[in-house]
């Protein structure tokens, strides 16, 4: 069974016309990027190299690490942003950008062992499940290859700043955008790039200041937003 779910990708399907307008529902992606991209570049040398990036959308992040001298392949289920992401590099000027309409467990049972750098960034808490897609990632990454994970803390403070705050009061994403049941604990995400041979090398926070609407990273609170960096053996 494929690891998707419709309802998810139809909230997407829906937005894809407006995911490059910095000011629209996908602001919150816009502003987040430059820290994201800064934390990948900052570990992970990235000329030449081969990257995935898993959960792709509308290609923020896919972009962003093209532009830096990787070789992207980003990756999606969902037609329309992916049409949206391919038209938007296009006219950019990337050629050494492709997408492809394909799951990460997909793409891992033709191109295990193909990439030094895998993302996949705020995309597990929106399959059924996200163990399935950490495992494929490994399996896609090289012996010695860099992984990136983001995603939302499950507890209290994640519901009201996550879904109360950001799709409600500051509507920063569109209401229904998350569900609280899907956020991830740390410990979970560690344990299950344990499980797929993994070994994680940091977690890191996501903070945003809603007065200046600026990002920021924290090593010390992981309570909403947060990053897992983690290591494939060699």
């Amino acid at each position: 069974m494929t690891n998707v779910d419709p309802t998810e990708i139809a909230k997407f399907e829906a937005l894809a016309a407006r995911w490059w307008d910095p000011a629209g529902e996908f602001r919150a992606l816009h502003d987040m990027n430059p820290i994201r991209h800064e934390y990948i570049a900052k570990h992970k040398s990235l000329g030449g190299i081969r990257a995935l990036d898993v959960g792709c959308g509308g290609g923020i992040l896919s972009e962003s690490l093209a532009r830096a001298g990787a070789r992207v392949t980003g990756i999606d289920m969902t037609d329309a942003p992916l049409a949206v992401a391919r038209l938007h590099a296009t006219s950019s000027g990337l050629v050494n950008l492709e997408y492809q309409r394909t799951t990460a467990e997909q793409l891992a049972e033709s191109a295990a062992g193909q990439f030094d750098l895998v993302c996949c960034m705020e995309m597990l808490e929106h399959v059924p499940d996200p163990s399935s897609v950490v495992q494929a990632c490994a399996t896609l990454a090289k012996p010695g290859a860099t992984l990136m994970f983001s995603t939302i803390n499950r507890n209290p403070r994640s519901f009201l700043f996550a879904i109360l705050g950001a799709e409600y009061v500051l509507q920063l994403l569109p209401r229904g955008t998350h569900q609280y049941r899907k956020f991830i604990r740390p410990s979970e995400l560690a344990q299950w790039c344990r499980k797929a041979g993994l070994s994680v090398e940091d977690t890191t926070g996501i903070l945003y200041n809603p007065l200046n609407r600026q990002f920021s990273l924290s090593r010390s609170d992981v309570a909403v937003n947060y990053m897992v960096r983690a290591h494939k053996a060699a």
